[in-house]
């Protein structure tokens, strides 16, 4: 279970963390990272984040790799994820929900991690109680190629906005992470 909910978070959840307390080092998936899952998992510092998407798959096979990574994540300590509904982030044993605000608005009890892509999503974040504000894109990515971009300075203004700790998503590695000096920082690629 995620380090935060058994030391920090009150049950009516009134009170936020320090953001000491959450991951500085997040994993997303996706197809691209499928087949590494594991022993990506197994590299990454103890303690770290793992969000779990595999969108590309259906519900019974995602469900079932869910549980595979699931138990590799858990053995290094890591706090997992699920992009999906809270309600099935609890079922599935997850210690997060992931999302945009509105998504994760339900998720009392769960880490609650939430999307924002603008100073408006960042409020409707604080609105529904999220926990981190995952910033993106701040780089181009492979995910949303010729995309806009937040870049270095709007995604720092952004984060000195949050209420809760920052994580930077998009075209992040841990070079470009020091560039930004968020909380944390997220990858699919930048981990692999």
């Amino acid at each position: 279970m995620a380090r935060c909910y058994s030391e920090c978070v009150p049950p009516i959840h009134t009170q936020p963390c320090p953001s000491s307390f959450w991951p500085a080092i997040w994993l997303i998936s996706d197809a691209r990272n499928d087949a590494s899952l594991e022993d990506i998992l197994m590299r990454l510092p103890m303690g770290s984040g793992f969000v779990f998407r595999h969108y590309h798959l259906d519900a019974a096979a995602r469900r079932k790799r869910f549980e595979q990574v699931k138990r590799v994540a858990r053995r290094r300590g890591h706090t997992v994820a699920l992009a999906d509904t809270p309600a099935k982030a609890r079922r599935w044993g997850a210690d997060a929900v992931y999302g945009a605000p509105a998504a994760v608005a339900g998720g009392h009890g769960l880490l609650r991690i939430a999307t924002v892509h603008s100073l408006r999503e960042l409020g409707e974040a604080h609105r529904a109680e999220a926990d981190l504000a995952m910033i993106s894109p701040v780089y181009p990515t492979r995910s949303h190629p010729g995309a806009g971009v937040l870049g270095v300075v709007r995604a720092r203004l952004l984060a000195q906005h949050a209420l809760v700790p920052a994580v930077m998503l998009g075209g992040m590695d841990a070079y470009r992470a020091l560039q930004v000096e968020p909380h944390g920082w997220a990858a699919i690629d930048g981990l692999a």
